[in-house]
């Protein structure tokens, strides 16, 4: 009955000491999206659809530039033939 005993704590502390020495796996951290680049516009007396480069920055001229000719039927889509906003 020692023996066996005694095997047993032997084959316990092995075991312990065996899983005390791996390293400890840290978790991989998800990879982070950059954050989008935000497009910043300038009121500079642009007026019509065919000076916009994009839908969004016909939305800002149109939202906040005075005199803007982009919105005939006054719905808050500007420019929307040229974008195929519909």
């Amino acid at each position: 009955m020692k023996n066996f005993l005694l095997i047993a704590i032997v084959i316990a502390a092995g075991y312990f000491f065996s899983n005390s020495n791996k390293p400890k796996h840290k978790p991989i951290p998800a990879k982070r999206q950059p954050a989008p680049i935000e497009q910043v516009y300038e009121c500079d007396g642009r007026q019509h659809c065919s000076q916009m480069t994009s839908y969004e920055e016909a939305v800002f001229f149109n939202n906040n530039c005075p005199d803007t000719k982009m919105d005939g039927d006054n719905d808050g889509k500007p420019c929307e033939r040229q974008f195929n906003r519909y």
